[in-house]
C-alpha cells in the first residue's frame, strides 16, 4: 500500500544523500586541485632537466635515433611502473590512517609486531581507535617474521637505521629540488639573451629560492590554492607542446613505447647507456615526497590528480620532446626550451620558471611532514612544529627546518651552478628512498596484509630489481655531485641516531633510579613533608613507579602539594590520538595519599599541549576517575582506566567537558566556576571536592633538568655522542617546558646528572 509520509520520508533522505555525495565529491575534487600546487609540482617540473641530465655523459656521443628512442622507452616505463603502478596503485594502499612516507610504513609494521624502539608501549595502546590492528588470520609467512625481529634487538634496531637513511634522503630532497628546479627554468633565459652570465642566472634564481621560503609559513592550504593554477597551467602547456611537436616533427615517436628500444640502447652504448639511467630516473622525482605529503590530503584526491592530469600530461611532454631531439640531435643540450614554438616562448618560460618555484613545494611539505614525526618518536631533536589548518590535520611548518633548507639550497644553488651535477646527486637521493620504500613495503604485504610470501617476493622482485638497476648507476656519479646527498644523510643519521640512542639511555637510567613504593608508603599520608594546597604536575618519563626527580626533590625540600599527579608524556605509533582517548589516569599509593599517575598519550602527528586546556583536561580526568573508582572492582593500586562517562549517584551526570566549559583563564571567573561545580554536583566525594579545591589553590609543574654524562667505562663511542653531541643537541634545541607549553610562572625545574 502506498504511503505519502514514508514516500516523503524516503525522497528527504534521498535528497539528504545526495547532497552529502556531492559535498563529498567537491571535497576529493577541491584537495585533488590543491594538491596538484603541493604534491605534483616535484613531478612535473622534470622535463625541465631529464633529456639534458641523462645526455649529460658519454651517451652525447650517441645522439643517434636509437639513442633517442631508447631513452624515451626508458623513461615511459619507468614512469609507468614506478610512479603509476608502484606508488599510485600500490604503496599509497598502505597508508597509515591517511599519512605517508617511510615513517609512516615503520609505524604500521610496529602496530603488527613488536618492532618499536619507542619506550612506555602498553597493551592499552591497542585500544585506541587510530591503532587499526584487525583480527586477521596469522600466516606462517607473517608469524615466522614478526617473530625473527621480536627475538633479535640488533635486527629491530638495524631496520630503524634503514628507516632512517630513507628519512634522510627524503630530507635531501628537500635541498636539491628546489635547486635544481629553479635553476633549470631560469638558465632557459639564455636560449634567448646569450651573452647573460651565469653569474645572473645564478642570482636570480637565489632570489626566488628566498622568495620561496619566506612564503612557508602561511601554511600548505594557502600556499596550495596559490600554486595550483601555476602547476595546472604548466602542465597543460607542456602537454599542448608535446602533441604539437609530436605531429610537427615525428608522428611515429609512439613506437618508441616498445620495451625492445630499451634493450637496443643497452647493447647499442653498454656502460655508457647503463651510466645515463641516472639521469632516466629523475623522471620520477617526487614519487616519494606524492607520498609522504598524503598527510597533507586525501589519498583519492592524489590519486585522481595524478591518474586523470599529471600522467597523461607528462607522458606527451616526454613523447613531444624526444619527436623533436629526433629531428635535432644537436639541440640535446637544450632540448626543452628548444622545443617550444617560438610564438608561445616567452610565456611558456614564464610559465616554467613559476612552475619551477611551485615544484619546490612537494619536497619542502614532505620534509616538514617527516621531521614532525622524527620528533614525535624520539628520533629528531625537537623543534617548533606548526599546525597551519584546522581542516587538514597533516599540514604542518617547521621554522628551523625552513630556514635550514634555504641555507642548504642556496649552498648548494651557488657552489655546484650545474644542473648535471645536481641531477646527480638528486638521481641518487631519490633512488635510495625508492629502495627503502619497497622494502618496506615487501614488509607491510606480508605483516599488516598477511599476503603469500610469493606475492611480496614478485614485488621485491620487480620494483627492487629496477631500483637496484638505476641506484647502481647512480652510484658512480659520486664523484660529480652524488657525495652531497651522502654527506647530507649521514649528518642527519648521525643526528638523528644520537638523539635516539641519548633518550633510550635517559629512559633506561630513570628505570633502574626509580624509587621504590615500600620507601613511599613508609613515609606516610604526608610523605614526611608539610602537604600545601594545590596540585603539583610531576612530570617523568616512567609509566609505573616513583621518578627518581621525586626523591631529589624531597630530599632537599619539606613541603608538597596536597594532590601529587606524575604525569608521563609519551608517544603512540599511530599519526593522531583522539582527545576522548588521550589520557589514562590511575591511582598510586593508598587513597589518603592522594596521588595519580596520568599517562598523555600522543601520535606522531600530534602537537603536545596546543589545542586544549590541558590543565582542566587532567583535572577533570582526575574527577571522573576518582568518582568512578571502585566501580568496576577498583583497588587502591595502580590502575588505568580511559575515560567514560560518569553518572553520579543523587546528582546530573559528570561528564569530562562539564568541568572544563567552566574553566576560563580570568581568576575571579575561575573562582566562580569552582563554587559553580561545586553547587552543582553536591553529591561529588569527598576527594573530587578536595582536588577542585587544590586546582583552585593552583597548579604547580615539576620538571627535570637533566644532564647526560657518559660513565668512565664508556667506549669512545658513547662518549663522544653523548658528552658532545648529545650535549650540545639537548642545549640548542627546544626544552621540554616550551614543548609541553608549560607556564613559566608555575614551573619548577630539578636539576640532575645521569650517567650513560
Amino acid at each position: 500500500m502506498f504511503h505519502p509520509r514514508t514516500s516523503l520520508e524516503s525522497i528527504e533522505h534521498g535528497l539528504q544523500n545526495q547532497k552529502l555525495n556531492k559535498a563529498s565529491c567537491s571535497a576529493v575534487l577541491s584537495l585533488a586541485y590543491q594538491s596538484l600546487g603541493v604534491v605534483y609540482g616535484d613531478l612535473s617540473t622534470s622535463p625541465l632537466y631529464v633529456y639534458k641530465t641523462t645526455f649529460s655523459g658519454k651517451l652525447s656521443l650517441h645522439e643517434d635515433d636509437e639513442e633517442i628512442y631508447g631513452v624515451l622507452s626508458f623513461i615511459f616505463w619507468t614512469f609507468t611502473l614506478i610512479a603509476l603502478l608502484k606508488y599510485v596503485f600500490i604503496v599509497m594502499s598502505a597508508d597509515d590512517n591517511g599519512e605517508g612516507g617511510t615513517f609512516a610504513l615503520y609505524s604500521l609494521l610496529c602496530r603488527h609486531a613488536k618492532l618499536s624502539m619507542l619506550p612506555n608501549q602498553q597493551e592499552t595502546d591497542e585500544k585506541l581507535s587510530a591503532y587499526g590492528v584487525a583480527k586477521t588470520a596469522e600466516t606462517w609467512q607473517s608469524f615466522e617474521l614478526k617473530s625473527f625481529f621480536e627475538k633479535h634487538r640488533k635486527f629491530r634496531k638495524g631496520l630503524l637505521i634503514f628507516v632512517l637513511l630513507g628519512t634522510c634522503m627524503t630530507i635531501g630532497d628537500g635541498v636539491f629540488t628546489p635547486a635544481i628546479s629553479v635553476l633549470s627554468a631560469v638558465s632557459g633565459v639564455r636560449i634567448k639573451v646569450a651573452g647573460l652570465h651565469e653569474n645572473y642566472v645564478v642570482g636570480i634564481s637565489c632570489i626566488l629560492l628566498v622568495g620561496l621560503f619566506s612564503i612557508q609559513h602561511h601554511g600548505t592550504h594557502r600556499v596550495a590554492f596559490l600554486f595550483a593554477p601555476i602547476v595546472t597551467a604548466w602542465l597543460l602547456s607542456i602537454a599542448g607542446i608535446g602533441i604539437y611537436n609530436i605531429i610537427q616533427w615525428n608522428p611515429q615517436i609512439f613506437h618508441a613505447l616498445s620495451p625492445v628500444y630499451m634493450v637496443k640502447l643497452l647493447k647499442r652504448t653498454r656502460r655508457e647507456g647503463w651510466l645515463s639511467l641516472g639521469g632516466v630516473v629523475l623522471s620520477i622525482t617526487g614519487v616519494e615526497t606524492m607520498f609522504a605529503d598524503l598527510g597533507h590530503f586525501s589519498t583519492l584526491s592524489v590519486k585522481i590528480a595524478f591518474t586523470f592530469l599529471v600522467y597523461p600530461c607528462l607522458v606527451l611532454a616526454y613523447l613531444g620532446e624526444a619527436a623533436f631531439l629526433s629531428r635535432h640531435h644537436e639541440d640535446i643540450q637544450r632540448s626543452f626550451y628548444k622545443a617550444i614554438p617560438e610564438a608561445v616562448f616567452w610565456p611558456v618560460f614564464i610559465v616554467a620558471t613559476f612552475a619551477a618555484v611551485v615544484g619546490s613545494q612537494a619536497a619542502i611539505s614532505a620534509t616538514f611532514s617527516i621531521i614532525s614525526q622524527c620528533c614525535a618518536v624520539n628520533c629528531f631533536p625537537h623543534v617548533k612544529i606548526v599546525h597551519t589548518s584546522r581542516k587538514i590535520y597533516g599540514q604542518v611548518y617547521i621554522p628551523e627546518v625552513n630556514w635550514m633548507l634555504l641555507s642548504l639550497c642556496l649552498a648548494v644553488t651557488i657552489g655546484l651552478r650545474d644542473t648535471n651535477m645536481i641531477g646527480h646527486a638528486y638521481g641518487l637521493a631519490v633512488t635510495t628512498v625508492m629502495f627503502v620504500t619497497t622494502c618496506l613495503m615487501t614488509m607491510v604485504m606480508i605483516i599488516v596484509w598477511k599476503q603469500q610470501i610469493v606475492t611480496a617476493a614478485l614485488f621485491l622482485v620487480l620494483f627492487g630489481s629496477i631500483e637496484l638497476f638505476y641506484l647502481s648507476a647512480a652510484f658512480f656519479k659520486v664523484p660529480e655531485g652524488g657525495w652531497i646527498p651522502l654527506l647530507l644523510s649521514l649528518t642527519f643519521m648521525s643526528i638523528m641516531f644520537v638523539w635516539n640512542y641519548g633518550k633510550l639511555k635517559k629512559h633506561e637510567f630513570d628505570l633502574e633510579n626509580k624509587v621504590s613504593m615500600n620507601r613511599i608508603l613508609s613515609l606516610g599520608p604526608s610523605l614526611g613533608m608539610v602537604r600545601v594546597p594545590g596540585i603539583g604536575l610531576v612530570y617523568t618519563n616512567l609509566i609505573t613507579g616513583i621518578p627518581a626527580i621525586f626523591g631529589h626533590f624531597v630530599t632537599n625540600l619539606p613541603a608538597f602539594h596536597q594532590v601529587l599527579v606524575f604525569v608521563c608524556v609519551k608517544s603512540v605509533q599511530v599519526p593522531y590520538v583522539r582527545a576522548e582517548e588521550r589520557i589514562l589516569v590511575g591511582r598510586v599509593g593508598p587513597r589518603e595519599y592522594h596521588m595519580f599517575r596520568c599517562i598523555v598519550r600522543y601520535g606522531y602527528k600530534d602537537v603536545p599541549h596546543e589545542n586544549y586546556n590541558f590543565e582542566n583536561r587532567v583535572v577533570s580526568a582526575l574527577v571522573e576517575y576518582v568518582e568512578t573508582e571502585g566501580k568496576d572492582g577498583d583497588t587502591d593500586s595502580e590502575n588505568f582506566d580511559v575515560d567514560v562517562d560518569v553518572s553520579v549517584p543523587g546528582g546530573p551526570a559528570f561528564k569530562l567537558q562539564d568541568y572544563e566549559t567552566k574553566m576560563v583563564n580570568s581568576l575571579k571567573e575561575i573562582e566562580e566556576s569552582f563554587v559553580g561545580c561545586l553547587e552543582t554536583h553536591s553529591a561529588l566525594k569527598d576527594e573530587s571536592i578536595q582536588i577542585l579545591k587544590a586546582r583552585e589553590s593552583g597548579i604547580a609543574y615539576i620538571l627535570g633538568h637533566s644532564y647526560a654524562k657518559a660513565k668512565k667505562s664508556s667506549s669512545i663511542f658513547a662518549k663522544f655522542a653523548i658528552d658532545v653531541v648529545y650535549s650540545f643537541l639537548s642545549r640548542n634545541c627546544r626544552g621540554t617546558d616550551v614543548v609541553l607549553n608549560v607556564p613559566h610562572t608555575s614551573l619548577l625545574e630539578v636539576g640532575m646528572i645521569y650517567y650513560v
